[in-house]
């Protein structure tokens, strides 16, 4: 081939690659069934709980140490930053293809009826030979498949990326469940402990009636049941806060172990305000729907990938160097080599490959597409769920705490009317026996209310937009 004629082929490529459009189809973002607002958001506005950082919703700093240890040293997050590497080599790799690959070889050879590294039956004297040369090969993007190869291993790499913040968000969510758990574990110890003193106190005060003769045995019997009842819940209670904080000692990245915490204040763990904010804007915040939208993108740009496979390969190489069959020429100006050309390869009978490839292709994109819509969907439910959970404990909270302030005023009028002789036993351990499961149950509701804060806030995708934290506050 010319001179001519490979400027001339490489022009026509050139302009041809710089016209041309990648085959196969363009990303679309598929339509997702919305609503206007959320289920039982009664503060509908397009500000959402999500926007604070998780440091301003947690506004306790045991906790705000707690994760801060866990988004250092927690393993999970630590592999998800390792997919995220790998990932972007991954990319890296693929954008290598955009450039043209070069390769230097070289040798040098002696012997008899020998060239080049082969045997020839020329025969003759020994003689020696020698050649190097860089080779350099690039293929000519026409119909897009780098391109579409390109843009899929993007897509991964950033669907990597969300899956790094979900894992994140996830980890977040894990250890302040694990902390307000253990919180109100705390409390339940503490309201057994004071149940089993109060049991004690009244074992005392009926063992004094009966031994002054004013009560029965049997009011003693069953006050010393009600005490060893109330005594059994020590040890299960203690049980469960040992498995929590091994639990939460595990999501920090440590041995098994005991977890200091404080003792804070219920009311300011609660956030006045939680607005979901606009349901259209949940798409464009939840690390799991990012994620799942980028696996639907590489799909998408490997269907034309694909496509692209049916049409024929385009590609220029170029070679210089020296050969010589003599060693003695090698560096003579005779010796020099250099070639340019155009190639081009295709496809002409696969067996039906390409053809099932592309179909593949295209059944694995409609399974990408199902995905991103079922998660954005059951983000909407998880979100509605959390709202309403919230809302409905709220209430909750407020009935169960009339009912252990009644019962507490059970209890200590029935006391004091057994004192002055107005009352039997039964009056008094009735009243005890109600208050110990109401008090629980106001602890588990209030625990309930901060897990559904946090559910809603890992709904709603808070917290990655601003992954830095300030210094912890003392």
């Amino acid at each position: 081939m010319s001179r001519k004629a490979i400027f001339l082929a490489l022009s026509i490529t050139g302009a041809a690659w710089l016209a041309g459009c990648a085959v196969g189809p363009n990303y679309k973002r598929p339509n997702v069934d919305s609503i206007p607002a959320f289920r039982d958001d009664i503060t509908v506005t397009n500000v959402s709980f999500a926007d604070l950082n998780w440091w301003q919703v947690y506004q306790d700093s045991v906790l705000q140490t707690l994760v801060q240890e866990a988004f250092t040293n927690n393993y999970d997050l630590r592999i998800a930053m390792s997919r995220v590497e790998q990932s972007r080599a991954l990319a890296a790799q693929a954008r290598s293809a955009f450039f043209p690959s070069v390769n230097y070889n070289g040798a040098v050879s002696q012997g008899r009826n020998y060239e080049f590294g082969e045997a020839y039956p020329t025969g003759g004297a020994s003689h020696g030979s020698a050649l190097t040369y860089l080779n350099a090969f690039w293929e000519v993007d026409l119909w897009g498949r780098i391109r579409r190869l390109n843009e899929s291993a993007r897509a991964q790499f950033l669907a990597s990326e969300e899956d790094r913040r979900y894992v994140r968000l996830s980890l977040l969510s894990d250890v302040a469940t694990a902390y307000f758990q253990l919180l109100e574990l705390d409390k339940e110890l503490e309201i057994a402990r004071l149940t089993t003193n109060s049991f004690g106190d009244s074992l005392k005060l009926f063992s004094e009636q009966t031994a002054g003769g004013y009560a029965s045995a049997l009011e003693t019997s069953r006050a010393e049941a009600a005490l060893a009842d109330a005594e059994s819940a020590t040890p299960s209670i203690l049980e469960q806060m040992a498995t929590k904080e091994n639990q939460l000692s595990i999501l920090l990245g440590r041995v098994p172990g005991p977890i200091p915490r404080n003792n804070p204040d219920y009311d300011a763990l609660v956030p006045p305000q939680v607005p979901a904010g606009l349901p259209s804007a949940l798409l464009e915040r939840r690390p799991d729907v990012r994620e799942a939208e980028q696996v639907l993108r590489s799909a998408n740009a490997l269907i034309g990938e694909s496509v692209a496979e049916f049409f024929p390969t385009i590609g220029l190489t170029a070679l210089l160097g020296k050969v010589s069959p003599e060693l003695s020429a090698f560096t003579l100006g005779g010796a020099n080599a250099w070639g340019v050309a155009a190639t081009a390869s295709g496809p002409l009978f696969e067996g039906g490959r390409l053809k099932a490839q592309y179909r593949q292709r295209r059944a694995a994109r409609d399974e990408a597409r199902l995905r991103y819509q079922q998660i954005a969907l059951t983000s909407l439910q998880d979100v509605a769920n959390a709202l309403v959970s919230r809302q409905r404990l709220g209430e909750i909270r407020l009935q169960q705490a009339r009912e252990v302030t009644a019962l507490e005023t059970s209890v200590r009028l029935s006391t004091e009317r057994f004192k002055a002789g107005k009352a039997n036993y039964y009056e008094v351990l009735e009243a005890q026996q109600q208050l110990f499961p109401a008090q629980l149950s106001l602890a588990r509701t209030e625990r309930d209310q901060l897990l559904a804060v946090v559910a809603l806030y890992k709904a709603l995708g808070g917290g990655w937009a601003d992954e830095k934290k300030p210094t912890p506050r003392s």
